[in-house]
């Protein structure tokens, strides 16, 4: 009798997983504990106030242009309103050289390899947002080093550490809508490419309307995911990165190539007409702590 109620909780684990929505599992709002910032004191930070981009803090990735069903160019990367705003629209003639298409940007916390400026290893780090309202596409805080593409079994040389990414606005087939992901990938991203994730469970208030914030706790034995200080939950696979990464704050849109298609993890088909309407991740704020006890 043990192994056959076994056998049904496992079925039904299953379809919970699934199948989510028979479940009422999707979204939730985050339950766990709050991040304890007693502990911690701001290391580094950017407010957005003025009207121009911040080039101590930040550079416009300008030298990749294609990213996989869009591109990325500096003109939809802007400050205003104490905001960044990163835009995302069809452009139907294209934008230094790069063909019809639709057109989004990343900003990150250095310029090239050999020219980082700012890094951390270690902390707590969070961005307090607004995400961007459209079908077959994405906004995501993330961050990297270049250990990430050692191919050697472990994260502990580098992680791509995804504090968010928002794949899912009104994601109706799996019910998953306004809700994000959290995870990490490592050993680069071909075949012997590693990873987990906390899983699309997770939604702010009304994010793609509300301010929320999205927030990530470091630390050499764990990642541990917030959104409103409050946990959602924690990584530990192939071990905790040691070494120093950066911060990077991006849109991007499913497909390859710069033609936009609907592959990317269920987001769906991109909805923005190709008149030139545009959807906004809009943040207002970066911040960044190190444990007292680091310092």
């Amino acid at each position: 009798m043990t192994k056959v109620i076994s056998f049904f909780g496992a079925i039904v684990f299953a379809f919970a997983s699934m199948f989510p929505w028979m479940f009422n599992q999707f979204p939730k709002t985050p339950s766990g504990q709050k991040v304890d910032m007693t502990k911690f004191e701001m290391t580094w930070n950017d407010e957005f106030d003025g009207d121009t981009l911040d080039r101590t803090k930040w550079d416009t990735h300008d030298w990749l242009k294609v990213r996989k069903g869009g591109y990325w160019n500096k003109e939809l990367v802007s400050v205003h309103d104490g905001n960044l705003d990163i835009a995302t629209k069809y452009v139907k003639d294209g934008l230094d050289g790069s063909p019809a298409g639709y057109y989004t940007g990343i900003v990150e916390t250095r310029i090239n390899k050999d020219n980082v400026l700012f890094e951390q290893c270690y902390g707590y780090f969070e961005c307090r947002c607004i995400l961007p309202p459209s079908t077959g596409m994405w906004s995501a805080f993330w961050m990297m080093n270049e250990g990430v593409y050692n191919i050697d079994d472990s994260g502990e040389d580098g992680t791509e550490v995804d504090i968010f990414e928002s794949m899912r606005y009104k994601d109706h087939w799996w019910k998953a809508g306004d809700a994000v992901v959290s995870g990490i990938h490592y050993d680069n991203y071909g075949p012997e490419s590693k990873g987990d994730s906390i899983g699309y469970w997770f939604t702010g208030n009304n994010p793609y309307e509300e301010y929320n914030t999205y927030g990530l706790e470091w630390n050499a034995d764990e990642y541990i995911f917030y959104i409103n200080g409050v946990e959602t939950g924690r990584i530990t696979k192939g071990g905790v990165s040691d070494n120093p990464e950066y911060l990077i704050l991006s849109c991007e849109v499913a497909g390859e190539n710069g033609v936009a298609n609907a592959d990317r993890h269920g987001t769906g088909e991109i909805n923005l007409p190709k008149d030139g309407t545009a959807v906004h991740f809009l943040v207002d704020y970066v911040r960044v702590y190190q444990y007292k006890d680091l310092l």
